[in-house]
């Protein structure tokens, strides 16, 4: 399902072909992440392909990949988090609303530490 951000619809599912099209990424999903100017906007959950460089150099170009493509609003303003697996159910659908926890749940440690 799409997510609002700055009032702007957002397809995940088109976010993500676009990233799943980069040669350093062999799976990924989109989800949207709260953000206190726009509401909502895009973080991508990546696994890096086995020739990708490091976590560093993927997600710089990565940023840059849907920055040249694609709308502002489209941009991963949320940054990009990598992971040796999407969770997906056994149909193959991406378990989109355990990504969103797995993100709160991330969240909510790096709010405790400060």
């Amino acid at each position: 399902s799409n997510f609002s951000f700055l009032g702007l619809q957002v397809a995940p599912a088109e976010l993500e072909a676009h990233i799943l099209a980069h040669p350093d990424v062999s799976d990924c999903a989109v989800i949207a992440i709260p953000d206190d100017r726009a509401g909502e906007v895009p973080k991508a959950i990546v696994v890096k392909s086995l020739t990708a460089g490091s976590d560093e150099s993927v997600s710089q170009a990565l940023l840059k990949y849907v920055q040249d493509h694609k709308a502002r609003h489209k941009w991963l303003k949320g940054g990009i988090r990598f992971v040796d697996a999407i969770p997906k159910s056994p149909s193959g659908k991406i378990l989109r609303r355990l990504i969103r926890d797995q993100e709160k749940e991330a969240r909510r440690k790096a709010g405790s530490k400060i």
